[in-house]
């Protein structure tokens, strides 16, 4: 299989914005393992303006464009090197692709990007993918990576997109909230009630939350593609996953006939 997972800056670091090393570690050998499985994977990860915020000492994450691009400057760093470190043990090359919402849109540099994406694969390396923060201004141009994990898993036409989150899927309402709520194993059309549940934004550190889950899952769903939203503080659920076996909420991808 050909599998994009997306990580978000909730699994990635402390509420503090330092890394969570434990869940990094554990997250890059379960990917490693996957892949000595025989399985292409793709890495969509946040994280460069929460690392960023933790090494420059900042309070909170920045409101303003200058200090949110100095940020993932700093952390962008640190990420990359965190990732080919851990990679490396386990013998998988890891190659860095930073995106701006123009490199999607535009269909020359669409079709460069998707190129490279697939000579990546071939060679057997593991891409890593961000949004390029530093220099990007749109909001931060894509606008969450949850969103650009599924533009990517499309382009790649990968089988499956899962997004690692700080919550085990969908649930009929917040489960932080509502001890009635009940998780969705399965969707195969998001519904009205379903968006208007979906709230608003994630984490102090981070900008997505399940609206934008739920944008990402339509891009999917319309492709064709299924994709998961999978508590990434498990990493090895995973391997339920492609064992077949009913984890998180997994949208269905309408199938053309």
């Amino acid at each position: 299989m050909r599998i994009v997972v997306k990580v978000g800056t909730s699994t990635l670091t402390h509420a503090t914005g330092r890394m969570d090393i434990r869940h990094v570690e554990t997250l890059c050998k379960v990917l490693s393992d996957i892949k000595n499985a025989g399985h292409e994977v793709v890495l969509v990860s946040s994280g460069a303006i929460g690392m960023g915020v933790g090494k420059l000492n900042l309070t909170q994450r920045p409101s303003d464009m200058p200090t949110k691009q100095a940020a993932a400057a700093v952390g962008q760093c640190e990420l990359m090197y965190v990732y080919d470190k851990l990679f490396a043990s386990y013998n998988h090359t890891v190659a860095q692709i930073l995106l701006t919402g123009e490199d999607l849109r535009d269909d020359v540099r669409h079709r460069n990007f998707a190129n490279t994406l697939q000579r990546l694969l071939e060679l057997g390396a593991l891409p890593v993918i961000n949004e390029n923060d530093t220099v990007s201004t749109d909001e931060i141009a894509v606008g969450d990576n949850d969103t650009l994990g599924a533009l990517v898993a499309v382009s790649v036409k990968a089988d499956l997109l899962i997004v690692l989150s700080d919550i085990d899927g969908l649930y009929t309402a917040d489960p932080r909230h509502d001890p009635s709520a009940r998780l969705i194993p399965e969707v195969r059309e998001i519904t009205p009630e379903m968006d208007a549940g979906a709230g608003g934004g994630g984490t102090a550190l981070s900008t997505g939350g399940m609206h934008t889950k739920l944008i990402a899952a339509r891009i999917c769903m319309d492709a064709g593609t299924d994709m998961v939203i999978l508590n990434g503080s498990r990493p090895a659920l995973l391997y339920d996953i492609l064992d077949g076996q009913a984890v998180g909420t997994r949208f269905i991808g309408r199938k053309n006939t």
